[in-house]
């Protein structure tokens, strides 16, 4: 909602009052000027974001693509007279979080950290997460508006911390500025544009920081890193596989060659047919295909996986084709090698190893049952 001069002036001392919680510690020792650096945090995949460790426990988070900083402060560091320009402080513990990318919530499940979450700009009924949902349901999280139109009172009233933002939010830039303007940091993520599962897994050790549960983060990681890591060393099954939905106007939407998508395709051992697709001149992850240029490189695929979380479910091959007569003549349709991925995927952020080695069951054998994330399209 948009704000009267007179609610943007009464809100302002609250706003003021936040920005004052995430700056300042309020038994901070002696202020300092001086950060002293002290080492690189290390990455082994995750390339959109970086960290630098201080002596004092301080680290800065980095995220270049969005030009953005953020100086992770521990509790009970002194006060900076000065900041470096660009750089939002933040100061531990971060409270009353104002959480709009739905990717993240699994992230901070898994650093059982949703305590730290306050508001949702996601209902209850859209989260896929049982957590989620229930904590909504039962009122220790609120909703308090969509990325487009936060409830601006509701977000400084609940004194929020920080909110953390997908892409989404450069659509309606003012937003961000609106937020920003009263004192609440915003933090546009961008775990989706890594290339790789485990890349995109990584940025956990991106929310340790913030969290102040490093270690927890590195065990976490390191657990499904260590779960797909006999797949890597595996031959192709010599299978192929397109990941597609078929939108409303009548073109394919498809995952690029270079998406994370098409690398765990890949990893679960079979080939993914749109490969050589580039970036095309933008960073999106997906492209909308003329249908027959779909034909022509999926026609043959052994596997078709349809993406559920844009246009739907698709449960039977009548409701496939129905979206698409051209489909009837797929090898992967004629076979019975077509499966729609759950809902539920884009939200798991942290079960891509489950994903993939699911994958590899669908590539590997004749009928696999008990699946979590595929349901087989009959």
């Amino acid at each position: 909602m948009k704000l009267t001069r007179a609610q943007f002036l009464k809100a302002l001392p609250a706003a003021v009052l936040a920005l004052a919680g995430c700056t300042a510690a309020p038994t901070a020792p002696a202020d300092t000027d001086e950060l002293v650096f002290d080492h690189a945090y290390p990455l082994d995949y995750a390339t959109q974001f970086t960290a630098d460790c201080y002596a004092d426990g301080s680290t800065l988070l980095t995220i270049p693509d969005a030009q953005a900083k953020f100086l992770v402060r521990p509790e009970g560091a002194a006060n900076l007279r000065t900041v470096p320009e660009g750089v939002t402080v933040l100061q531990q513990p971060l409270q009353n979080l104002y959480l709009v990318s739905t990717s993240v919530m699994d992230l901070f499940l898994a650093l059982d950290a949703l305590d730290c979450i306050a508001l949702s700009g996601t209902r209850a009924e859209g989260w896929y997460l049982d957590e989620a949902r229930q904590a909504m349901l039962d009122g220790r999280i609120a909703y308090a508006g969509k990325y487009s139109a936060p409830d601006y009172e509701q977000i400084l009233a609940a004194n929020c911390g920080l909110a953390i933002e997908n892409t989404m939010i450069y659509h309606t830039p003012e937003v961000k500025e609106q937020l920003e303007r009263f004192g609440i940091p915003v933090l546009v993520e961008r775990s989706s544009y890594e290339s790789g599962p485990l890349a995109r897994m990584e940025w956990i050790k991106f929310y340790g920081i913030l969290l102040g549960k490093e270690e927890l983060a590195q065990q976490v990681f390191d657990r499904q890193a260590e779960r797909i890591a006999p797949l890597l060393d595996q031959q192709s099954t010599g299978k192929s596989c397109a990941f597609f939905s078929i939108s409303a106007n009548d073109l394919a939407n498809v995952r690029k060659g270079g998406d994370y998508v098409a690398r765990m395709i890949e990893m679960a051992g079979a080939d993914y047919v749109f490969a050589d697709l580039t970036d095309s001149g933008n960073s999106l992850s997906t492209m909308n295909l003329p249908l027959e240029d779909f034909y022509a490189g999926a026609r043959d695929a052994d596997f078709l996986i349809y993406n559920s979380t844009i246009e739907g479910v698709v449960s039977t091959t009548d409701e496939l084709v129905a979206k698409c007569s051209l489909l009837a003549d797929f090898k992967a349709v004629q076979n019975g090698h077509v499966w729609c991925v759950a809902q539920s995927f884009f939200q798991q952020s942290m079960e891509l190893a489950d994903f993939i080695l699911e994958l590899h069951r669908l590539f590997t054998e004749d009928a696999p049952d008990g699946l979590q994330y595929f349901i087989h399209v009959e």
